[in-house]
């Protein structure tokens, strides 16, 4: 079973975005609960603007329901123990925002409730963006609403391309091209920063090549970071730095925080980055304005290299009263205007796909490749429970930081991380 998203460009692109209150299936129908309350979870710091935001979002729920709406804002570092503690404890909030790699593991744990009635009734399957539903999907059902997305794209210094003549990489030996020419011209830049201390700009290699990060094989779970096509993308990108000297010693322990840093000081002409990073790169020097643009990561031989969404969900959780107050606030929040406020001012993408249409046709050069990367080559994570403590183990990480440091060879360190995430993912 692939774990890989499906373009989004074969999924229809219409759907009912009437914010009308209604009960499973019955679009149309209509909520009244006045004097009742929506306690609500949302992440803290993805939005600067998050608390102007929720009480326009509030005035409009009340007006709606008559309901309340009382928004708790906690810290991504703290979020995921503070679920766990709460789902041991049963005093989970009615809705929140989880992470597209916790859904399926509080859906495990049995605190979500399923809400394909509630899709399927206003028929919003076929626009939600097709990465976010398979990372929201466990077991066959959908706990996880997709909210918003964000996405990895190739970024490259635009003024340093033009005025050595180059043209955005359309394959791996465009970059590699690219990157010799900027090595022998500008020397001290570093061409294609190689992080080692990243997990998610590894697996669009492994795509690019046609491998596979896990496949879901019966009940088990099968790692493919140590078939050959993962081990040629693999090896393609720690070479960016072994073979070719493209990167630096010191990125072989950077996160994806230190490519940004790097990138905003003017020192890295080539690296994958999130669309909700330009922002932040012009935020910390001004003087790069205008001076980078984006294009999708190319596959081995050109095309689109799949690249893992980031994001997240709205989920119910069965502890909730009212479950149908529960889903008009998911619903408020993930269709139409709001979801369209909440994209622009935090830097993501909707989770629908038709609020990105007018996006894609931006001639931006630091929006509609990331858009155009989001819905022809959005992928998933392998969509198990277990995946969070493959995450937290950093099994890949560790991988390409023994290539990088020359500690193990790509296949030495691909089949340790194979078997690795295989005992984790198996519960072994």
């Amino acid at each position: 079973m692939k774990q890989r998203a499906l373009p989004i460009a074969a999924l229809g692109l219409t759907a009912a975005l009437a914010l009308s209150a209604c009960a499973p299936g019955e679009a149309g129908g209509g909520t009244d609960a006045e004097g009742q309350t929506l306690d609500v979870w949302i992440m803290q710091g993805t939005n600067p603007s998050s608390e102007e935001f929720f009480d326009a979002v509030s005035e409009a729920f009340t007006e709606e329901t008559g309901a309340e709406l009382n928004v708790e804002f906690v810290q991504w570092a703290d979020a995921h123990d503070r679920f766990v503690t709460s789902i041991a404890g049963g005093t989970t909030p009615d809705v929140a925002e989880t992470g597209t790699t916790w859904t399926a593991e509080f859906a495990d744990a049995g605190a979500l409730a399923p809400i394909d009635e509630y899709v399927d009734g206003e028929d919003l399957r076929g626009d939600l963006v097709e990465g976010l539903v398979e990372s929201g999907t466990y077991d066959g059902e959908l706990y996880g609403m997709p909210w918003y997305a964000g996405v990895r794209s190739l970024v490259y210094r635009a003024d340093v391309f033009e005025e050595l003549g180059l043209d955005a990489p359309e394959s791996w030996d465009d970059i590699v091209a690219a990157g010799e020419a900027i090595k022998a011209a500008k020397p001290e830049m570093i061409a294609f920063a190689v992080p080692g201390d990243a997990e998610f700009p590894v697996y669009p290699w492994v795509w690019g090549a046609g491998g596979e990060v896990a496949e879901q094989d019966g009940d088990e779970w099968v790692s493919g970071l140590d078939s050959p096509e993962a081990q040629e993308g693999i090896g393609f990108y720690t070479g960016l730095a072994t073979e070719h000297g493209f990167s630096s010693a010191g990125a072989t322990t950077w996160k994806e925080t230190e490519v940004l840093d790097n990138f905003a000081q003017g020192d890295v002409a080539m690296a994958l980055m999130g669309s909700w990073t330009p922002a932040a790169v012009i935020e910390k020097n001004p003087d790069m304005e205008g001076k980078f643009a984006a294009t999708p990561i190319p596959g081995k031989d050109g095309g689109i290299a799949p690249s893992v969404l980031g994001g997240s969900h709205l989920s119910v959780f069965n502890t909730a009263e009212n479950t149908d107050l529960a889903w008009e606030f998911v619903k408020l929040m993930t269709t139409g205007e709001f979801a369209e406020q909440w994209g622009e001012q935090s830097g993501y993408f909707p989770g629908q796909a038709s609020l990105l249409e007018d996006t894609m046709s931006s001639d931006d050069p630091l929006v509609a490749p990331f858009a155009t990367q989001l819905v022809e080559g959005g992928a998933s994570v392998p969509v198990t429970p277990k995946y969070g403590a493959v995450q937290a183990k950093k099994t890949t990480n560790t991988a390409i930081q023994a290539i990088l440091s020359g500690q193990k060879t790509v296949e030495q360190a691909t089949a340790d991380a194979a078997a690795e995430m295989d005992s984790i993912m198996n519960g072994d």
